[in-house]
C-alpha cells in the first residue's frame, strides 16, 4: 500500500473520529440542558392548551390553518427574546406576505408564572412597531401552565433551563405547516425577510426546509451564557489543516510517480 493510500484511510479515520465523538458529546448535552434538538417533520399536539393575551382558554388546533412562525420566549427576558421580537416585526414590516391568510404568529412563553396580562401589555408594544396593516388576530401571545408548556417545548426539541429568575435558552424561530408539521428552524435573533419568505413558502407545500443541525452540532457550540451558537475555530481549523495537508502529500506522491514514471520510459 502506497504512502499517499496509507495517508489517505489515515486521514478520514480521524476525521471520522472528530465528527463522530465530539458531536455526539455535545448533541446529547444540548438534548439534557440547554439548545434544540431539530424535530424536523414531525408535529406538534394540536389539543395543548394554553391561555390568548385576553385570558382565554384556547387550544393550538384554534390557530393551526395558515403557515404558523412560533416563537420561544419569555416575557421578562431583557435581552435575546427582547430583539428577536423586536427583528420579527421589522422583517414583517418588509415582506409582501398577507397576515392571517399566509402566515400567522404565535409567541408562547416557557416560564408558567407570565399570566395574560403581561402577554397582553407586550402584544400591544410588539403591533405598534410594524407600520403596515396587521390584523390584531394574526399574532397571538400564549401563556400556559407547566405541563402545557413542557409538551409544547418538547415537540419541537427547545431546550432550556432556569437559572434564579433567568433562563439560558437558545433563541429561533419554528416554522409549521397549517397542519402543525415542524419544516424550518431559523437561529438567531437576525434573519433577513427573504429567510422567513421561503421557509412559509415551504411550509405552505408542507415541504420540510433543509437542516443544518449536522453542521451546526459540528462546527458551533450553545453557549448558555452568550445565548448563542459560537464557532468551533479549533476543530473545524484542525480539519481544515489536515485536509489541506492530505492533498498536500497526494500532490507529490502522484507528482513523485509520474516522474519516475517518464524516468523509466526514457531509460
Amino acid at each position: 500500500m502506497s504512502l499517499g493510500i496509507r495517508i489517505f484511510i489515515l486521514f478520514l479515520a480521524t476525521l471520522f473520529f472528530q465528527k463522530t465523538a465530539p458531536a455526539h458529546v455535545e448533541h446529547a448535552k444540548e438534548i439534557s440542558s440547554v439548545g434544540i434538538e431539530e424535530k424536523l417533520g414531525q408535529f406538534i399536539p394540536l389539543d395543548l392548551t394554553f391561555r390568548d393575551e385576553n385570558g382565554n382558554f384556547v387550544s393550538l388546533k384554534q390557530f393551526i390553518h395558515t403557515p404558523i412562525v412560533l416563537t420561544p420566549v419569555f416575557y421578562r427576558c431583557p435581552n435575546v427574546c427582547s430583539f428577536l421580537l423586536f427583528n420579527l416585526t421589522g422583517v414583517i414590516n418588509k415582506m409582501g406576505s398577507e397576515p392571517g391568510k399566509e402566515y400567522q404568529v404565535l409567541t408562547f412563553s416557557f416560564d408558567e408564572t407570565e399570566k395574560p396580562d403581561l402577554a397582553r401589555e407586550k402584544k400591544k408594544m410588539y403591533l405598534k412597531m410594524i407600520e403596515r396593516p396587521f390584523p390584531e388576530e394574526a399574532w397571538r401571545f400564549l401563556t400556559g401552565d407547566q405541563e402545557a408548556i413542557h409538551k409544547l417545548t418538547d415537540a419541537i426539541g427547545f431546550r432550556f433551563k432556569k437559572q434564579g429568575d433567568d433562563f439560558s435558552h437558545p433563541v429561533t424561530l419554528i416554522v409549521l405547516s397549517s397542519d402543525g408539521k415542524i419544516t424550518r428552524y431559523i437561529y438567531g435573533t437576525e434573519f433577513l425577510p427573504f429567510d422567513l419568505k421561503m421557509a412559509l413558502l415551504e411550509a405552505s407545500e408542507g415541504r420540510v426546509g433543509p437542516t443544518l443541525s449536522k453542521v451546526l452540532r459540528f462546527c458551533f457550540s450553545y453557549d448558555p451564557q452568550g445565548r448563542r451558537y459560537v464557532f468551533n475555530t479549533l476543530k473545524v481549523t484542525g480539519i481544515v489543516t489536515l485536509l489541506l495537508a492530505l492533498l498536500l502529500i497526494l500532490f507529490l506522491t502522484f507528482k513523485g510517480k509520474k516522474k519516475i514514471s517518464k524516468e523509466e520510459s526514457s531509460g
